[in-house]
């Protein structure tokens, strides 16, 4: 149970049996009366944001929060499934929490999975994971210009902009966080 001075952004607090996390947060004491404190809510299972202001006085549930580590096991078709690496124990996690992840996602991945009661409502992969280019348009030598990009794809499908002179077969990081070219890891041989 938190107090409303415990209030902060970040703060994961539970309201009417749904996790929401505080994104934004304002305290305001006025000249007499109880200080009110001003958050923006993001819901942390439908993602919908809210407003809500709380006083002084009032006392917010902490939500049944779990998060565990995971390994990626393989796409079923209906939901991608994570095995306990000690348990062998299978959750499955609906496409929707993955969302754009998917195409980062390797066999035997540790991830981080948060539970809310029981059931998976966020996956957290590595920030970083390496990649082959399989297509590519060929870079001139010498093609060194900062700043200019090309298309490229991955083994699934998945395209990024690259430097020029990133050639098909090279291995490269991808940022998870936001699927984007991070560095050229290993040239084609």
């Amino acid at each position: 149970m938190y107090e409303a001075g415990d209030l902060r952004k970040g703060l994961k607090i539970e309201i009417d049996g749904e996790p929401y996390v505080i994104s934004d947060f304002d305290f305001c004491k006025p000249g007499k009366g109880q200080a009110l404190y001003r958050c923006k809510l993001k819901s942390m299972i439908s993602g919908s944001t809210m407003e809500k202001t709380f006083r002084s006085a009032d006392r917010i549930d902490q939500p049944s929060l779990e998060e565990r580590e995971l390994h990626y096991s393989y796409d079923d078709g209906t939901a991608f499934i994570f095995s306990d690496p000690e348990s062998y124990e299978e959750v499955r996690v609906p496409p929707e929490i993955i969302g754009g992840n998917k195409y980062f996602l390797d066999d035997n991945m540790s991830c981080q999975i948060l539970f809310f009661r029981d059931k998976p409502i966020e996956v957290t992969l590595p920030y970083f994971v390496e990649k082959v280019i399989v297509d590519t348009e060929p870079g001139a030598r010498g093609d060194t210009a900062t700043n200019v990009t090309k298309p490229a794809k991955i083994d699934n499908g998945y395209e990024i902009r690259v430097p020029l002179f990133v050639n098909q077969g090279d291995l490269v990081r991808i940022d998870t966080r936001t699927g984007q070219y991070a560095e050229r890891v290993k040239k084609s041989s």
